[in-house]
């Protein structure tokens, strides 16, 4: 369930900006922006899928520390991913952004877009292997209505607000991702990783 709102998500974005008053345009640095995301995110994933396995584990066999440190490790590594993604997308954007277009001005645009790329892949790199700790846990449930909430009740409103009120339009997508993924995930990751750790050292 936490899946599908998320990437109904993103699809409802992609709707939005084909509303917007440059749609072409804005359309192509959104898929830009999404597929580059969804790349580096299956980078982690796999971490994701790691982590759940090796807390539910050690959880289950009474192991809380090994449950700890394989969380560290697996957070550690997945950041490291993610930074050595973003410094490749930072040095290389252009290069990056030539396999999706050849157009001067959506390659220059997407280059302003870049910065705030970066900085929501690196807090997702996060946000999915305290997904994958949480899961380990069986606290799916809360993971469910922390992406409802954040996603919908907080992202998408403004998201709309961004683009549409105040013009940023192709922006909104990585403003959006900014507020929703780091300003308000941090929420929900701050959350899980006090659960985590309150329930390891206890």
């Amino acid at each position: 369930m936490r899946w599908c709102l998320e990437y109904w998500d993103f699809e409802i974005l992609v709707f939005l900006a084909g509303l917007m008053p440059n749609a072409e345009q804005t359309t192509s640095l959104i898929a830009m922006c999404v597929n580059t995301e969804t790349i580096a995110y299956v980078i982690t994933y796999g971490l994701s899928a790691a982590a759940s396995t090796r807390v539910s584990n050690d959880v289950g066999s009474g192991n809380l520390d090994r449950a700890k440190s394989a969380m560290l490790v697996t957070l550690k590594l997945s950041v490291l991913l993610a930074l050595t993604f973003v410094l490749a997308l930072a040095f290389g954007h252009n290069i990056w952004a030539g396999f999706f277009s050849d157009s001067p001005e959506i390659i220059e645009k997407f280059a302003s877009l870049t910065p705030f790329l970066a900085i929501s892949i690196t807090f997702d790199s996060v946000q999915g292997v305290l997904s994958g700790v949480v899961r380990g846990f069986g606290w799916q449930h809360l993971a469910v209505y922390a992406n409802l909430g954040t996603f919908y009740f907080i992202g998408m409103p403004i998201a709309g607000f961004l683009g549409f009120k105040l013009n940023l339009q192709a922006k909104v997508r990585q403003h959006y991702t900014k507020l929703s993924i780091i300003h308000i995930s941090p929420h929900q990751q701050l959350l899980f990783f006090c659960f985590n750790l309150f329930t390891l050292c206890s």
